[in-house]
């Protein structure tokens, strides 16, 4: 038994039980478990470096002039994919804001585009709220246009920004900032918890996104997310992901790039933890912005499922970037891979095979409520038990595919478990992992059964699950 002991003892491993219970207590705010549920949403990277990428932090509001510019491509691009909200680079390293800033000449109101008086911001957020899309914002700490950077009046320069950003463009899910203090020869000492603040107070529901406390960077940029992914982990991690460049350096301090930040073994050390969920990033093309040349470098369908799969389906979500073109659209292959993207995964989770079925754990009590997707509606196993749920289906079915949301909402507290079906007059295994958090996707070879079960083989504490689906994918997929 793996659950529920003293304080003074130990368990597995000689980890102390105080240890787990702490971890075990961590629990996510509403704005953190709202962002998990969004699962997919997009990234658009557009800027001056669209129009001339080899002068990027060189180039002056001239070029800007994206001559076709249409939002609600973009928005019904990222929807026809699936995704539930975009996230606009409003201004990036280059320092050139999107919107026309009142605290600098350096935006679209110094541009050629619509003589001027345009903002790119205003028309994505408002695309977003007519399409139904989330809208997102990201502003970048460095800036390498602003005089002011590397002295305290940068602070104030950012703060109003950030101000602006918050204030004009309708209900935020999140605010994005980035790896900082990039310039050589100057040093930005940033006020964080200023600029937090001003989140909260302005946009009490956004998600403070990279360098900030609701969510984390994967450790890449590669769209590869780890096997066993942890959301509770060390506070210290939020302080190096403020500057990952430079504390990626340290071996001594976590940072988001460990391979392990949250099993049992680690936190042992860490007496102040934190629910710091991660974020998967990676754009569709080699580049963040859009370079010419690329069109045929797109990743393919494959890899993008598989990226969707294992971020998603690995308790991370997934932010897929697009790149604009020079005229201020999706190029129609990228439009085209979204599309098949959406499909595919549509398609994937088409084949329920849960009609009619019905769920008990191993003593017999009703477990159906993690038969349907009502994150109001869970089971929760006994504080003393690993639980065991066997789910009936109604007579034999094709299964190769089966999700898993514990309910996060009281902790992530499942280490590992699998999934069996009958063989023999015993159970065969024919799944196993570790991780689950708020979702888990288990692909393995088909199976043809009517009873499948769930068995936790080690928590953290008691277990509570809001959702298992099962599924036949048709397609014969090696992810």
């Amino acid at each position: 038994m793996e659950t529920g002991s003293d304080s003074g003892k130990k368990r597995e491993g000689g980890i102390p039980d105080a240890a787990v219970k702490r971890a075990a207590a961590v629990v996510p705010s509403a704005r953190q478990v709202a962002w998990n549920c969004m699962e997919f949403y997009g990234f658009v990277h557009f800027g001056l470096y669209t129009f001339d990428p080899s002068r990027e932090g060189k180039a002056g509001a001239e070029i800007f002039n994206p001559a076709e510019f249409d939002p609600y491509q973009w928005v019904r691009a990222f929807k026809a994919a699936g995704m539930k909200g975009l996230l606009l680079t409003c201004k990036h390293h280059e320092g050139f804001c999107l919107w026309p800033s009142e605290y600098t000449d350096f935006s679209v109101k110094m541009s050629p585009w619509r003589d001027g008086k345009g903002d790119i911001v205003k028309e994505v957020a408002m695309a977003c709220h007519a399409e139904g899309l989330k809208f997102g914002v990201y502003l970048s700490p460095w800036d390498m246009h602003e005089k002011t950077y590397g002295t305290p009046d940068y602070d104030i320069y950012f703060k109003n920004q950030l101000t602006e950003l918050c204030s004009n463009y309708g209900d935020l899910f999140c605010v994005w900032f980035d790896g900082a203090c990039r310039s050589k020869d100057k040093l930005q000492d940033y006020d964080w918890e200023g600029y937090y603040d001003i989140i909260r107070r302005l946009q009490p529901e956004a998600c403070i996104s990279i360098c900030g406390p609701d969510v984390r960077w994967i450790g890449n940029e590669a769209g590869v997310s780890r096997e066993e992914e942890w959301s509770v982990v060390p506070k210290e991690i939020m302080t190096t992901e403020r500057n990952p460049g430079y504390w990626r350096q340290i071996d001594k301090v976590p940072n988001s790039t460990w391979t392990d930040i949250g099993s049992r073994e680690f936190i042992q050390g860490y007496e102040d933890l934190i629910w710091y969920p991660a974020e998967v990033d990676v754009s569709i093309r080699p580049s963040w912005g859009y370079m010419d040349g690329e069109a045929e470098k797109l990743h393919t369908l494959d890899t993008l499922i598989q990226m969707y799969e294992k971020a998603v389906g690995g308790n991370a979500n997934l932010l897929l970037n697009v790149p604009p073109n020079r005229n201020g659209l999706f190029d129609e292959t990228d439009v085209k891979r979204l599309s098949e993207m959406g499909n595919e995964i549509k398609r994937i989770f088409s084949i329920s095979q849960l009609d009619n079925a019905s769920a008990a754990d191993e003593k017999g009590r009703d477990a159906g409520a993690v038969l349907n997707k009502d994150r109001k509606q869970f089971y929760e196993a006994a504080s003393d038990e690993l639980p065991v749920i066997d789910i009936c289906l109604e007579g034999e079915r094709d299964v190769n595919l089966v999700t898993i949301k514990e309910t996060i909402e009281l902790g992530q507290h499942i280490e590992e478990f699998c999934l069996e079906v009958p063989a023999d007059g015993a159970w065969r295994e024919v799944y196993r992992a570790t991780t689950i958090g708020y979702q888990r996707i288990c692909r393995f070879p088909g199976i043809h059964t009517q009873l499948l079960r769930f068995r936790a083989i080690k928590t953290r504490g008691k277990t509570s699950l809001t959702e298992i689906g099962i599924y036949y994918d048709d397609k014969n997929r090696n992810l």
